[in-house]
C-alpha cells in the first residue's frame, strides 16, 4: 500500500531563520517547513553546513521572491586563519600550503594595509570547490578527483571590508614577549565584516588576503547578517521556532516583503495562519532552492562539499 504524502497548509510569506552550525540549508528549510506545517517552500541561497546565519526561508507564492533576492547583496561576518591554504579555502578542506618556518602570525597593520586592495570592484576566480559547471559537471566533481581547470576571472564588488577583531595569539617563533620585530603583537585570526554583491567568493577572498600577506589564510567560521532588505537581527532560531506553539506568527506577510508588487492582494493580511484557520489565496508552485550553476556561495549547489556560503 502507498503511503500517503504529507502536505501541510498553504502559508504565504517569508521566515528569517538563524541557520545554525552543522546543518545544511536544506535540512534546516526542511525542518523549518515540518515546524510551521507549511506545503511549499523555498530558500533563496544556501549556506555551507559550518557557516551560520541568515537563511531567508520563503513559502507558498511567497517562492516567487528566490529568483528575485538572487540579485541582492549580502553581508558576513567571515572569520580567518593565517599560516595555512586549504584546497576548498575553509576549514572543511585540505591544507595544500603553509606559511615559512617560524611564522608567528600577522600583525593588525599589515592587514589593514592589504585590504584596501580588496575593497570595491575585484576580481575573483571561483574555487574548484562549487558548483559552476563544465562540460555538464560541476566543478568540485573535478576536485574531488584532483583535478583542477582553468576558471575565467569575474568581477564582483566589495562594497565594505572592515576588521572586526583580531588575535588568535603568535605561533612558536615569536619572541619571549610574543612580539614581532614591529612592537606589534602578532595574530592568528581576524574576523572581518564584507559586504558585497552577489557572485562573491568568501572563501575566494579570505585565500587571496592570505596570499597578498604572504603567509596564506581560510576560512574557519561565516555567518550571514544581511541579504538585501533583510536583518539577522529580525531572525529566529531553529530552536525556538522549533518549540513555539504557534510557529507561524514568525512569518512576514507578502505585503512586508521586497517586491511586495509580485504579490496581489489575496485578502490576507499578516500571514499569521494556525492550524484550521483560512489560508490565504494561491498555492503558489514549488521553488527548487535556488541552484546548480549559480557563482555564488548562495545557492551554488546542493548542500554537501561542493556548495557556497558566500556573497
Amino acid at each position: 500500500m502507498q503511503a500517503t504524502k504529507r502536505r501541510g497548509q498553504l502559508l504565504d510569506g517569508v521566515l528569517l531563520l538563524d541557520k545554525p552550525e552543522g546543518l545544511s540549508s536544506n535540512h534546516a528549510l526542511q525542518r523549518a517547513k515540518r515546524a510551521l506545517d507549511a506545503r511549499k517552500a523555498g530558500h533563496t541561497g544556501t549556506l555551507d553546513p559550518f557557516a551560520t546565519g541568515l537563511l531567508v526561508c520563503c513559502f507558498g507564492r511567497a517562492t516567487k521572491l528566490c529568483g528575485v533576492m538572487l540579485e541582492a547583496d549580502k553581508c558576513y561576518e567571515a572569520t580567518l586563519r593565517f599560516g595555512e591554504e586549504t584546497d576548498s579555502g575553509d576549514l572543511t578542506g585540505h591544507i595544500v600550503a603553509r606559511a615559512p618556518e617560524g611564522f608567528a602570525g600577522v600583525t593588525r597593520a599589515s592587514l589593514l594595509g592589504v585590504l584596501p586592495s580588496f575593497r570595491g570592484e575585484i576580481e575573483q576566480i571561483p574555487p574548484m570547490y562549487s558548483a559552476l559547471k563544465r562540460d555538464g559537471r560541476p566543478l568540485y566533481e573535478y576536485a574531488r578527483q584532483g583535478i583542477e581547470l582553468e576558471r575565467p576571472p569575474r568581477r564582483v564588488t566589495i562594497h565594505r571590508l572592515e576588521l572586526l577583531d583580531f588575535g588568535g595569539g603568535p605561533m612558536a617563533g615569536a619572541d619571549a614577549s610574543g612580539r614581532d620585530a614591529d612592537g606589534a603583537l602578532p595574530g592568528m585570526q581576524a574576523r572581518l565584516l564584507v559586504d558585497c554583491s552577489k557572485g562573491t567568493y568568501i572563501r575566494t577572498l579570505a585565500q587571496d588576503i592570505g596570499r597578498q600577506l604572504g603567509c596564506g589564510a581560510h576560512l574557519v567560521a561565516l555567518r550571514r547578517t544581511r541579504v538585501g532588505p533583510f536583518d539577522i537581527a529580525d531572525s529566529t532560531g531553529l530552536e525556538t521556532l522549533q518549540t513555539m506553539e504557534q510557529p507561524q506568527r514568525m512569518l512576514l506577510s507578502l505585503t512586508e516583503t521586497p517586491c511586495a508588487e509580485l504579490f496581489p492582494p489575496s485578502g490576507a493580511g499578516r500571514s499569521d495562519l494556525f492550524p484550521g484557520a483560512e489560508a490565504s489565496s494561491g498555492s503558489g508552485g514549488q521553488a527548487p532552492a535556488p541552484g546548480a550553476g549559480l557563482p555564488n556561495d548562495i545557492g551554488s549547489g546542493p548542500d554537501a562539499r561542493g556548495s557556497s556560503t558566500e556573497g
